[in-house]
């Protein structure tokens, strides 16, 4: 390894705020395989085998991360989140955010196809940097590494989540007890353009009448499905009958 190469490693560590023993793993994680086919004469490896082991690495942080931040979620659920924050368009987010493109060893035929900005590319570096993290500093460390890295995606793949399956369980049981859809209505919005509050009115019928407010309209239509489905759990199904009677007198 040159001075030089030592040097940049040295930078990225910075950047990763990892430390590594062996800095050759980083180095490894960093090289694409047209690098190596381009120069057979190096003592060098292309990152496909760490990129490997960073997969099933990143899989059983992040499945272990969802486990302890969502006691209460079945494994639905927890496949739902994980598969909205683990994913190749994800993964090369988060490597441009580390700029991971910036430190690859590339051929020249990958260079100049624009292979530092690559989905591919940047996604399977993350993977083979994660494997060098597990490899070099153990699970515990690559586990808060990905813990700090994720966290933000953790959050928003839940409140996605939640948003989705409140608005998609009240259409279906609506549906099926009521034979109509939920109708929204925006009743009220405040505050300035870039900081403003939405008030969402949900009615079903003559039966269910919510409210929801949120920072967009979405979210205030799903605090209004939210509450809807509460006030469902409590409403006997005789009065489905019971209004079913009514518009047929």
């Amino acid at each position: 390894m040159t001075d030089e190469r030592f040097s940049t490693l040295k930078k990225f560590e910075r950047i990763l705020s990892c430390e590594f023993h062996n800095i050759n793993l980083l180095d490894n994680a960093l090289t694409h395989r047209s690098y190596v086919n381009e120069n057979p004469s190096l003592p060098c490896r292309d990152n496909e085998r760490l990129e490997f082991l960073g997969d099933a690495v990143l899989g059983a942080c992040i499945s272990d991360i969802l486990m302890h931040n969502f006691p209460d979620h079945t494994e639905g659920q927890l496949s739902k989140v994980r598969s909205f924050i683990v994913n190749e368009q994800t993964l090369a987010d988060l490597a441009r955010k580390l700029e991971i493109g910036d430190f690859l060893l590339l051929g020249r035929g990958e260079e100049t196809s624009g292979g530092r900005t690559k989905i591919s590319i940047l996604s399977n570096a993350l993977e083979a940097i994660i494997a060098a993290i597990y490899l070099d500093r153990g699970f515990e460390h690559v586990h808060t590494f990905l813990k700090t890295l994720f966290e933000p995606l953790i959050e928003e793949g839940e409140k996605n989540f939640i948003f989705k399956d409140y608005k998609t369980a009240l259409q279906e049981i609506s549906m099926s007890r009521f034979k109509e859809t939920p109708r929204y209505t925006l009743i009220n919005e405040t505050g300035p353009d870039h900081d403003k509050t939405f008030s969402i009115s949900l009615k079903i019928g003559g039966t269910i009448s919510t409210t929801g407010t949120g920072k967009s309209k979405k979210e205030a239509e799903q605090r209004a499905a939210h509450k809807a489905l509460d006030v469902l759990e409590q409403l006997p199904e005789t009065s489905v009958i019971a209004r079913e009677n009514e518009g047929n007198g």
